[in-house]
């Protein structure tokens, strides 16, 4: 073979093996990775006071409505509860005069103090009122109805009779599901270490519709009213039994937020419907059923003008009896 060829051979050969060399060089080299820049972390700032919960309007705060939670010390504000400055304790019993939603911080304009003004109209839900009634440690239970609790008004009452003496008793529930806004002046339920703290009390005020305060302010002046503590569990069964007597209106279809609201509207409202009694009889054998009937007449004779002092009041049926006519009153036994 001619040496010019053998030498172009070597050479080709060797520009072949050294392209080989670069590009398995430049294929397999790693590619470098992409540095990202971190973000700077916030500093974090003293704790403040969050709500656990949404609060609505008028609610009155107990010790478990709030909590402590670190946040930026960038955002903080003057008008927070900084952990050391407040305690939830110390706000119990105050009430919502701002909404605040679940995990948000709680601004002191939020929030009004017994006492401030205006206290118990923030308490108050919309198109609702205050009323305050007289009760004993008998009728209020002893004092184991705080604010926040819900519970039934009873009316215990004496009717006359006009008979034979005896009078009837009776006791009714005029309202039930009423929230009590307070007793006595007291609007928190602990003491300072945040233990209930029971104490007997002469008055309470009830958050009621205008109508029932109407109903109450009446019913004072009839009898006593005493107060029956209602379980956190009766808002099932009232639910059904609003529903099966058409006073709640159920969604159509299977809407999670109308049946929240639903339930809502039966717990918070006070009703006066449907009321349920009870008289001596139920109680008693001895006692009575009814009021007594009117005393009889005395017959007069004929032709004589009849007393109006003795003359019987409504329907009745004469009966003769040969010359002897008596006046019989319909509703006599």
């Amino acid at each position: 073979m001619d040496a010019k060829k053998i030498i172009l051979l070597i050479g080709a050969l060797l520009v072949a093996a050294v392209t080989a060399y670069l590009a398995k060089e430049m294929f397999s080299t790693p590619v470098a990775p992409k540095v990202q820049a971190s973000a700077m972390p916030e500093k974090v700032g003293p704790e403040i006071l969050v709500a656990t919960r949404t609060l609505t309007v008028g609610t009155i705060i107990g010790p478990d409505s709030f909590r402590f939670q670190p946040w930026p010390d960038q955002l903080i504000e003057n008008a927070y509860y900084k952990k050391g400055e407040a305690e939830p304790t110390q706000l119990a019993g105050t009430v919502v005069r701002t909404a605040v939603s679940a995990g948000q911080p709680v601004t002191k304009g939020a929030l009004v103090q017994p006492g401030d003004r205006g206290f118990l109209a923030a308490a108050l839900g919309p198109g609702m009122r205050a009323v305050s009634v007289s009760v004993s440690t008998q009728t209020g239970v002893s004092g184991f109805v705080f604010p926040g609790d819900r519970v039934d008004v009873v009316l215990s009452q004496t009717v006359s009779g006009e008979g034979d003496g005896t009078a009837l008793k009776a006791a009714e529930t005029i309202v039930r599901n009423v929230r009590v806004l307070a007793t006595d002046q007291r609007t928190v339920s602990e003491d300072e270490a945040g233990k209930r703290d029971v104490k007997t009390f002469s008055t309470i005020t009830l958050e009621v519709t205008p109508r029932l305060a109407e109903k109450l302010a009446v019913a004072q002046s009839i009898g006593q009213l005493s107060l029956a503590l209602r379980s956190i569990a009766d808002n099932t069964a009232e639910l059904e039994r609003a529903i099966a007597a058409g006073e709640v209106k159920v969604p159509e279809g299977n809407d999670p937020k109308a049946e929240k609201t639903m339930l809502l509207q039966v717990a918070s409202r006070p009703m006066d419907s449907d009321p349920t009694f009870v008289v001596g009889a139920d109680v008693s054998r001895f006692q009575r059923r009814s009021t007594p009937a009117r005393p009889v007449a005395p017959a007069a004779p004929t032709g004589a003008p009849a007393d109006p002092a003795t003359a019987p009041v409504g329907p009745t049926v004469r009966i003769a009896r040969g010359n002897a006519v008596t006046i019989v009153p319909l509703e006599a036994k």
